[in-house]
């Protein structure tokens, strides 16, 4: 199969915007732009930015715009090969040898040949990913890379040169097609220099106020108008106040679905207070907004509202 020979993958940058928007995730023309490539030239997607920014909705969206299966490695401290990539189940070997002994089979290469066979081989998103598929390639996330450590990475980085990997007891499976890769970061540390070559790059920024207020729009159709410019201005405003951990798009959505249950039409301290733990979820951060700060930041926005309209 040729590199441009897939059908289903958007034809310009413009249809990316497109196939995006199809599903409710609406990108920048420089995220259109680079996921663009990624999908045309068959390079790893590397996404990096703020938790709650959109960065794994991408790979969801990519999958189910194009079709394809998702395959989901959540990276965490510790992640091993085992977990990543696959491991035998050792309970089922277990029982082939005491059945082969209990037939009295003593021919050790083929015993070996059952035990390290196909049907005990437990295959990890890593082996999934690489693995032949009916519907296309998968999509493959590896979300949140910078929370394992080197040693995996440098591991992924011999994965990501070849798209094989080798099991001693099997040899080397290599992807037919190679995975459409999507690798995220929160940048809670910095990922190798050599990984992101592999990779094309993108920062993924929190969205503008519009662009914001229609993702709301789409996601929580039934928020009065009003309220959904209140909601989105307050969040974007909170943004800018430096606390521990800002409301990501996410955030937004639930807050603005809880006002929306409420039956809510307008932000006031009170309705702030009672629902900020569906916006914020630190204690520091609940205690600064609900304190004289969170007041003034209201009326900031009202009053920047006011003068809008």
């Amino acid at each position: 199969m040729t590199q441009n020979s897939r059908t289903d993958l958007p034809g310009s940058i413009d249809e990316t915007v497109e196939m995006l928007q199809a599903h409710d995730y609406l990108a920048g023309r420089s995220l259109a732009t680079v996921v663009y490539l990624a999908l045309k030239l068959r390079r790893p997607l590397f996404l990096e930015g703020d938790a709650g920014v959109g960065k794994t909705e991408i790979a969801k969206v990519l999958a189910q715009a194009l079709g394809r299966d998702l395959i989901r490695l959540q990276c965490y401290e510790g992640l091993d090969i085992s977990s990543a990539v696959y491991e035998w189940n050792y309970p089922a070997q277990m029982l082939e040898i005491r059945l082969a002994e209990a037939e009295g089979i003593k021919d050790r290469s083929r015993l070996e040949g059952d035990i390290f066979s196909e049907k005990h081989l437990i295959r990890r998103p890593v082996l999934q990913a690489l693995s032949t598929r009916a519907g296309g390639a998968p999509v493959f996330l590896i979300d949140e890379l910078d929370r394992t450590d080197e040693a995996f990475e440098a591991f992924l980085l011999e994965i990501l040169s070849d798209y094989q990997v080798t099991i001693p007891e099997l040899g080397t499976i290599k992807a037919a097609e190679p995975p459409i890769v999507v690798i995220t970061t929160n940048r809670t540390r910095e990922v190798h220099d050599a990984l992101k070559r592999r990779c094309l790059y993108h920062w993924v920024d929190y969205p503008s106020l519009e662009m914001e207020l229609e993702i709301i729009r789409r996601k929580v159709p039934g928020c009065d108008q009003r309220l959904s410019r209140e909601i989105v201005a307050y969040v974007q405003k909170l943004r800018s106040l430096d606390l521990f951990k800002n409301p990501g798009i996410a955030e937004t959505i639930d807050w603005a679905t809880a006002l929306t249950e409420l039956d809510k039409v307008a932000l006031d301290p009170e309705t702030i207070s009672d629902t900020i733990g569906a916006l914020l979820k630190y204690q520091d951060d609940i205690a600064r907004i609900q304190g004289s700060e969170g007041r003034q930041t209201l009326d900031a926005v009202k009053a920047e509202l006011r003068a809008a309209s």
